[in-house]
């Protein structure tokens, strides 16, 4: 089947955080929006379908988890990620935040330390400051147009801190770690005694030539000391569904997380959550690598128009995922001159790279999940911004 992605849809007064709720940050709602982290697409036919068909059935009851969720999720993960897990080894969770939250309450104490690599997606660190926990914030190199680990300086920020949370793929810089680095991780953190929290939500995004490696699976002590998030939620358009589930190998790990989850009754999900995520992972294969093309084909698009026509922005591009971090570093302007001159003079509503992290300034985070015409209309308005 042949998917439509250039198809304009109306989602506004949708009650869409992406669309709805641009006035609530920037004070107006004339800007296009290309800043929070779902897509413009449909969500695909077939988790639609399993949606209404569940719903056709008018009773809305009590519930727990579909043999299918279980079964789709470990057939996905040894398909796609040549990763054997058995169901004993998930945990549902109302979305990876707050699965972060909950296995910050599990595994740390209030003022125990957790390390971040920025710039990064901003909830590890805030949701962590806000819970009592001290963030150590261990900056990335950027080199060549990606971002890199300075091993030297992860081994001196990881003394002492209880936890690290990884982002593999990483938001915002689009970085697929590679396995030696992630093993180098995994040495480093058994050696410090530091837990590993990997979020994974943006691995089914990684695009064709890159390679996403599941924290757990790059050595013994890597599968040992980690809690792995995973969801459909990105890759197929859906995390309106809030369906996320951890991945615990480490037999004592998982024991203490589930428990945890059991007891305040946080990993109960809701039916669709569960039927969704099934559809997703048995029928989404196709539709997932003509998604990953037409992405592909925007961050093409996007880097030929910024060379051409906006010198000034760079752009690092991405391995995994539609989100592009702007360098605009050239352009010589104040944060936020910066931020002004994409929403007043663009009229473009992206995130403000500060928001993940100090090393972030000079940068803008863009979503080109979106059809190539809303795509070019965004960098058509930024080009007559700079130009003015």
């Amino acid at each position: 089947m042949k998917y439509n992605f250039d198809e304009i849809i109306e989602r506004r007064g949708t009650n869409s955080v992406k669309w709805d709720g641009v006035k609530n940050i920037w004070g107006r709602d004339d800007l296009l929006p290309m800043w929070v982290a779902d897509m413009d697409f449909r969500t695909p036919p077939f988790v639609m379908n399993a949606l209404r068909e569940r719903l056709e059935h008018e009773v809305l009851g009590y519930t727990f988890a579909c043999e299918e969720w279980y079964t789709s999720i470990c057939t996905w993960l040894h398909n796609r990620h040549q990763w054997d897990i058995t169901r004993e080894m998930l945990t549902f969770v109302p979305g990876i935040v707050r699965g972060q939250a909950f296995a910050l309450q599990c595994f740390t104490n209030p003022g125990d330390k957790v390390m971040v690599m920025t710039p990064v997606y901003h909830p590890f660190f805030l949701v962590t400051e806000r819970m009592g926990r001290e963030v150590v914030y261990s900056p990335l190199d950027l080199r060549d147009g990606q971002y890199h680990i300075d091993f030297g300086r992860f081994r001196k920020d990881i003394q002492d801190c209880k936890v690290l949370i990884l982002c593999n793929p990483h938001n915002p810089g689009g970085r697929v770690w590679t396995v030696e680095e992630l093993k180098e991780i995994a040495a480093i953190c058994h050696n410090s005694g530091t837990f590993v929290i990997s979020d994974e939500i943006h691995a089914d995004l990684t695009l064709p030539r890159y390679k996403h490696h599941p924290f757990a699976t790059v050595s013994e002590e890597a599968a040992a000391n980690s809690l792995v998030f995973m969801a459909p939620s990105k890759a197929f358009n859906m995390p309106g569904l809030g369906s996320s589930y951890a991945i615990t190998v480490n037999e004592t790990i998982r024991e203490r997380f589930q428990t945890f989850m059991e007891a305040g009754e946080f990993s109960e999900g809701h039916l669709l959550a569960y039927i969704g995520a099934a559809a997703a992972y048995q029928h989404g294969a196709e539709w997932l690598e003509q998604m990953l093309a037409y992405i592909e084909g925007n961050i093409d698009f996007t880097e030929s128009y910024l060379k051409e026509h906006i010198p000034g922005i760079s752009m690092i591009r991405p391995q995994a995922s539609y989100l592009v971090f702007l360098d605009c570093r050239k352009l010589g302007l104040s944060q936020e001159a910066l931020t002004c001159l994409f929403a007043e003079k663009a009229h473009l509503a992206l995130n403000d790279g500060t928001m993940f992290g100090k090393p972030g300034e000079g940068f803008m985070r863009l979503n080109i999940g979106c059809p190539r015409s809303v795509l070019e209309q965004a960098l058509r308005q930024l080009c007559d911004a700079v130009m003015q």
